[in-house]
């Protein structure tokens, strides 16, 4: 008997990033990897004296912890300890790339 797997394959530039055993995570990376892209653009144009490699790290962290971020903007606080656990991302669930 043959076994039939369904994977979901984020690319980006040509390049396979992640891949995933549901669409719905694979979806989340992806639009997590939109953000990341924002964040660096944004960070690129700023006053900031940042390498590309810094930037789209930076940008990275930003869009992996956004839950946090959102946090510290609407109430000018870190997120409490045991509330940090919750805001950083969720683990996504990936398979191994063939």
């Amino acid at each position: 008997m043959m076994a039939v797997e369904i994977k979901y394959v984020v690319v980006r530039k040509g390049e396979e990033k992640m891949t995933f055993a549901s669409k719905k995570e694979a979806d989340a990376y992806d639009k997590m990897l939109d953000m990341a892209d924002v964040f660096t653009d944004w960070l690129s144009a700023s006053a900031l004296e940042i390498d590309e490699p810094q930037s789209e790290a930076l940008g990275l962290f930003l869009a992996e912890n956004k839950d946090a971020l959102q946090h510290i903007l609407r109430s000018g606080k870190m997120p409490a300890s045991d509330q940090q656990d919750d805001t950083q991302a969720a683990p996504l669930r990936a398979v191994k790339s063939a």
